[in-house]
This record gives structure tokens, sequence and C-alpha cells, in this order.
């Protein structure tokens, strides 16, 4: 038993004092970087209510940053594509007590075409003036005020932001605001 232990004993010093052979380097395939997407909900405020991908299949832009934010009773989201400024989507939805009126006489903006079957009153409109800008805003059955807000970039024909304020009330009838 004692003979036992010794060799044993002799063989482990043997081997860790570099009597044995040299251990092989084994050469790793390159690690590719790891790209986790994240849903615009995990943002909290408004982004509750959106998803990049439902976004992209009304639009035809995929968007993966989104940022949010609470104030008092109004949540916001505002989405970009990587580290591209524009196009932005911002999504605003402010609890309120308004009605139709109100809304018709105080929200409406000017110029602006209602939307039918969105909500309980709804617009859409176009902006040049400070770059092009595509709005969709309505009054939701439960009485919060919702707009739907595309910056485009500089130089957008008027007709391609007409078009897409179409596509942002299509959008828009997809957003439950009584789940935020």
């Amino acid at each position: 038993m004692r003979t036992r232990l010794c060799l044993a004993v002799s063989a482990v010093l043997l081997t860790t004092t570099g009597c044995a052979d040299a251990p092989r380097t084994v050469p790793l395939p390159p690690v590719e970087p790891l790209t986790v997407e994240v849903a615009a909900a995990s943002s909290g405020g408004a982004c509750r209510l959106l998803d990049f991908a439902v976004i992209e299949e009304h639009t035809g832009v995929r968007f993966d940053v989104a940022a949010a934010g609470d104030r008092a009773d109004t949540h916001t989201c505002v989405l970009r594509a990587g580290d591209r400024t524009l196009p932005e989507l911002t999504l605003t939805v402010t609890d309120s007590s308004i009605d139709v009126p109100t809304f018709n006489a105080d929200v409406l903006p000017k110029g602006a075409a209602k939307v039918p079957k969105l909500g309980q009153v709804a617009y859409r409109r176009t902006v040049t003036k400070n770059g092009p800008v595509a709005e969709v805003g309505w009054l939701a059955t439960e009485s919060r005020l919702a707009t739907l807000h595309w910056t485009c970039e500089k130089g957008t024909a008027k007709a391609e932001v007409e078009e897409l304020t179409g596509k942002l009330v299509e959008l828009a009838a997809t957003i439950d605001t009584r789940s935020l």
C-alpha cells in the first residue's frame, strides 16, 4: 500500500513539474459578435404598444432603437434605425377627458384630413415647413389622445410623405392604447 502511494505521489509530482508532455495549444475559431434583438416594448413607456416587426410590415422601414419616457399622464416612445437620426417615429399617448367636439375644436390641426374608423375621431396630415413630417392623431375609445409623428429625411418628396401618412393610419389601427 505504501509503495502504491509513493508511486502515485511520484507520478503527480513528475506531471506537475514539467517532466510529462507539454500541453498542446488548441486553436479556437474566431468568435462572431453576438447580436441580440431587443423588443421595443422593453423600453417601457408608450414603446410597450409598439413592435418593430409590425412597424416594418406597415411602413417598410426597420427600426431597432427605442427610447421611452413618462411624465404625468403622457407616455412617449421614440424609434430610430441604428445610428441614423432620421427617419424617426414618435408615439405619444396622453390620458384625457376630452370628447369628440373638443377634439375637433382644439386638437384637429387646420388643413388636416379626417380619418374614418380610427378611434372616436382621427386626422392625418403632412407638414413640409420645417422638414417633411407625416402625422396621424386620434382620440382613442378610452379618451386617450394618441399621435404618431414620423420625421422624414430632408428632401423627401411630398408624395412620398403623403403615402407614408396612409401607412401610419394603418399602423395606428394596430395600436391598442388601452394596454398602456
